[in-house]
């Protein structure tokens, strides 16, 4: 399922990291890094999945 997730993560971040903790602070703060930059929301969201 992690692959899945990560696949998400590398095409829309927010997605994978809604998938892996639902609505919280992690999801909203990969949505501004997305906003800012689609890069930091990749790194992110890989973090995020892969740290649990």
């Amino acid at each position: 399922m992690d692959v899945i997730r990560i696949l998400l993560a590398i095409l829309i971040p927010p997605l994978g990291v809604f998938l892996q903790v639902g609505i919280g602070l992690q999801f909203w703060l990969n949505i501004l890094l997305t906003l800012l930059g689609y890069v930091p929301g990749i790194i992110h969201a890989i973090w995020v999945i892969l740290r649990k």
